[in-house]
């Protein structure tokens, strides 16, 4: 299932998403600009190795890359994929929390993502990158605060396509739970196949448990509570 939007209004501009959005896009198309090997320096300086985090040498620049690791993506489908979901459902948040708690929120959250991936990763020595952990944080609030909410989605089964409305917590949950079963399999078989399952899983547990602390106080969910 791929989702298209929601249905639920913004009643402010999303400033902070917006440039969120941008941001990500631009640092993407530098990173196509740059020679193969450049890249993969790029990746392996800036990305999440869980491995720098249990070296005190190394820690402080482990630390440095839960941050830049978030801005950095491994192809269209990662890049595209990433920011569907963040165009689609970091509006409505930011309008709950307000510009400046939801920056703090996103950063937090893939920060926080980052780590979990570090102590669950199957491979210490594979750096781990893209916005993913941050924007489940963003699906971890949603679910907060949008449960009711419903997600227009692509619908594929075998030679059809359906367009239909899903309601958030059931497409959320149903995300969730394939993140929780894709990480503990790959515990199991200890390999990832190249997804930072955990880093999902992180960053949609620490986002629905401190959504409830950056919620603006005057913010009212009229639209869904009457």
């Amino acid at each position: 299932m791929i989702p298209l939007k929601d249905d639920v209004p913004s009643r402010r501009y999303p400033i902070v998403n917006t440039i969120l959005l941008i941001s990500n896009i631009l640092v993407f198309l530098w990173e196509i600009s740059l020679p193969q090997r450049v890249l993969e320096n790029i990746i392996f300086k800036y990305g999440v190795i869980p491995y720098r985090f249990f070296n005190i040498a190394l820690l402080p620049h482990g630390i440095l890359t839960l941050f830049t690791s978030m801005f950095l993506h491994g192809g269209w489908s990662h890049v595209i994929g990433n920011m569907l979901y963040l165009y689609i459902f970091g509006d409505n948040v930011e309008d709950a929390m307000g510009h400046f708690r939801y920056l703090i929120f996103y950063l937090l959250s893939g920060i926080l993502a980052g780590i979990t991936q570090v102590f669950f990763s199957s491979n210490p020595y594979i750096p781990a990158i893209g916005a993913s952990g941050a924007i489940a944080g963003v699906l971890g609030a949603y679910m907060r605060y949008f449960p009711l909410a419903r997600v227009l989605t692509i619908t594929f089964f075998i030679f059809f396509i359906d367009f239909i409305y899903i309601p958030a917590f059931l497409y959320i949950g149903l995300w969730f739970l394939l993140q929780v079963s894709s990480g503990l399999f790959s515990l199991l078989i200890d390999i990832s196949g190249g997804i930072a399952w955990w880093a999902h899983i992180g960053g949609f547990v620490f986002g629905f448990i401190l959504a409830k602390y950056f919620r603006r106080r005057k913010y009212w969910f009229y639209y869904y509570l009457g």
